[in-house]
């Protein structure tokens, strides 16, 4: 298992590494692409672009001003742009020439006034552009001529030559560089690479053995995260992750405590009794009545457990699919109610019921049912030395309220937040034996839960305790 963990590390960090330098890789071959292929073509566009704007600036020199002042005009263009200029008057005398560095670059220019005439002759126009190649095309010239015409004017010949082997040097010198940059280049890359792939699996490496902890049942851990907001992300998602599997880990063990607590009881009552039969009062009738009564309701109440321990569990698996419809709250809570008025002959307790008309709710009835059962029973459990419990039902804006109140010992306000927990008995009541699975107000609670209804408890120490819920009004019944 660690061996596999640590190949996994070893890959992202690979990967990393690896995508950063095919990243960078891939920048210098674009760099390469733009400045030495693409390099020739932009240049040849540049060239073109300026040779014609310069020949339609110096024909509107021409239109506009006097010879002197066209001429001194043309050599301030051929000065300020990398061209050579010819203004030929029309009978062949030169009016301007801007000479090349030597003999023979002049005399290459010049050899070129023929080529271009001839394509003006052949175009049967007034000016002509062409390019002119050369043997190697290391002398290839953009060449530009035209018969300029005004009037009150004698008419000019204007040829402009453009050169375009200074790129050949240029790109020369640029091959050159970009060796060395993209050598730098590689090199960086592969340091910041290397930093960055052990900045972000050294986090990964930690979370990584922390879980391999959690994995082994410690819970509890704190994750730490790194450099990074996904990574601190998950390392925070794990954390909490842990600690809900510490709080789970615990209630399981509660969970089994209490049930083989709650199941120990009674199984050794039915044992103990069933044995007492046997032995003793087999052929008493009397005896043997009362005690097959105790196997009976030991009986009965592991039946109740196991019957509230499926119903938690289906709640809390999500299983239980509730079937709501409208139905008389009021005559559902008077039902059960009426279920325990054996109890108040026999054993000395009040109950009472208080609604003044009939409610219309929309809920699952029999989920709603279980609920009023529960809260009246835990209830009736530490309903005090009155032995009284109020039941109230009333309406409330939009929803209807359910009340049951008893006037028992209370519970402090720092355990009410735990009531709902299964198994859990306040602190002031643990003096108070009371039969019963553990898991009813659980039950409450998630079937509550389920509604998506608001529910809470309220309660005084020494004066009692009221539970309370709420379900969607729908009507007034008769």
């Amino acid at each position: 298992m660690k061996l596999n963990i640590r190949l996994d590390h070893n890959s992202i960090k690979f990967k990393t590494w690896l995508y950063f330098i095919l990243f960078a890789g891939f920048l210098m071959i674009l760099l390469w692409v733009l400045q030495v292929l693409f390099l020739n073509n932009f240049y040849d566009v540049m060239k073109d672009e300026q040779t014609q704007r310069v020949a339609k600036s110096i024909e509107i020199d021409y239109q506009q001003k006097n010879t002197g002042k066209f001429l001194k005009s043309v050599e301030n263009i051929s000065n300020s742009n990398d061209m050579f200029i010819y203004v030929v008057s029309y009978d062949g005398k030169t009016m301007y020439f801007k000479p090349s560095e030597d003999a023979t670059g002049a005399q290459y220019y010049a050899d070129q006034i023929d080529t271009v005439n001839n394509a003006m002759l052949k175009k049967n126009s007034d000016s002509a552009y062409l390019r002119i190649k050369s043997a190697d095309d290391s002398k290839d010239v953009l060449a530009y001529g035209a018969l300029l015409k005004a009037k009150d004017k004698s008419p000019l010949l204007i040829y402009i030559f453009s050169p375009l082997w200074p790129v050949s040097s240029t790109i020369d010198i640029l091959t050159n560089q970009l060796v060395y940059v993209t050598f730098i280049s590689l090199l960086v890359a592969c340091l910041i690479s290397f930093y960055l792939s052990i900045r972000i699996t050294r986090p990964i490496r930690t979370i990584t053995r922390s879980a391999e902890r959690l994995g082994r049942g410690e819970y509890g851990i704190i994750f730490r995260g790194g450099h990074y907001t996904e990574i601190n992300n998950l390392a925070d998602t794990l954390t909490q992750a842990s600690i809900e599997l510490e709080k789970s880990d615990m209630l399981q063990k509660d969970l089994i405590a209490n049930v083989s607590h709650d199941l120990r009881t009674p199984l050794t009552m039915i044992k103990s009794y069933a044995e007492m039969i046997r032995d003793l009062s087999g052929d008493n009738p009397a005896k043997r009545e009362q005690h097959l009564q105790v196997i009976i309701d030991e009986t009965d109440r592991l039946n109740s457990l196991v019957g509230d321990l499926l119903s938690i569990s289906r709640l809390q698996s999500g299983k239980m699919v509730l079937e709501k419809s409208d139905f008389n709250i009021t005559h559902a809570a008077e039902s059960i109610i009426n279920t325990y008025k054996i109890m108040e002959i026999d054993e000395g307790y009040t109950f009472n019921f208080n609604s003044k008309v009939n409610f219309i709710v929309n809920g699952d009835e029999e989920k709603i049912k279980q609920v009023i059962s529960n809260l009246f029973t835990n209830a009736i459990k530490f309903a005090g030395e009155d032995k009284t419990v109020n039941v109230t039902i009333k309406r409330k804006g939009r929803v209807v309220l359910c009340k049951i109140e008893d006037h028992g010992i209370g519970i402090a306000a720092e355990e009410l937040d735990h009531v709902w927990e299964r198994y859990y008995r306040a602190s002031s009541n643990m003096a108070r034996p009371a039969e019963g699975s553990g898991l009813g107000l659980s039950i409450v609670k998630e079937i509550l839960t389920l509604h998506k209804v608001d529910f809470g408890v309220e309660s005084t120490e020494g004066k009692g305790t009221t539970f309370w819920f709420e379900l969607p009004y729908v009507k007034t019944g008769k």
